[in-house]
């Protein structure tokens, strides 16, 4: 079996416009992490440390099965616990749940089995944290971000305006999904998908 390439089996969830526009989604499979706190900081970091070791030990394990694939870009649906937008409220205050998409074969039994192997190697306890489950958001408004973390606001609000022009309501979690690596992209090129569930 040849090795799945997520960016390219599943273009139309890995790409979007500089402007907003309408994507459809169906049930996706993802480990997830939940915590609080700013993005980067040392509770966010140390979630993506676990979950990128589980997202490798579910690739080691299916593999040999002759079903490997990359292991995709990390994603994280975001937000507060208040009426008021979530820049008024300290990032100390943000509630995140980290993702990172996992092929339709990959079962619960082969997660718990990766994650028994990730614990014993490398004595990450907080995997016992990471959950296998399946989510819907269906009907999406998206948009490629491009520059830094910090700038992104302005790019969010085009996706408001677009919601309110086209007579539609926001009903899911911010999400973003991050193309770019941080640690090798220059801010000013930075990528970032920001899609936001929808309804009539």
């Amino acid at each position: 079996m040849e090795k799945l390439d997520f960016n390219k089996t599943y273009k139309t969830y890995y790409s979007a416009k500089t402007l907003p526009s309408i994507a459809e989604f169906e049930p996706i499979d993802y480990l997830t992490i939940i915590g609080q706190g700013e993005p980067a900081g040392i509770v966010f970091t140390n979630a993506v440390e676990a979950l990128y070791p589980l997202a490798y030990g579910v690739k080691k394990i299916c593999k040999p099965m002759g079903a490997d694939f990359g292991v995709p870009k990390l994603e994280g649906l975001w937000w507060v616990e208040s009426d008021k937008p979530a820049l008024e409220i300290p990032k100390s205050q943000w509630y995140w749940k980290l993702l990172i998409r996992m092929p339709d074969y990959v079962s619960n039994d082969i997660v718990n089995q990766a994650k028994e192997e990730v614990i014993k190697k490398k004595k990450l306890d907080l995997v016992n944290n990471i959950k296998f489950e399946k989510i819907t958001e269906g009907k999406c408004v998206q948009i490629m971000h491009i520059g830094p973390y910090a700038t992104e606001h302005a790019t969010v609000e085009l996706i408001f305006k677009y919601v309110k022009e086209n007579g539609i309501q926001i009903n899911g979690l911010h999400h973003e999904i991050y193309i770019s690596d941080p640690r090798k992209t220059a801010p000013e090129k930075m990528k970032t998908i920001i899609r936001y569930p929808v309804s009539k």
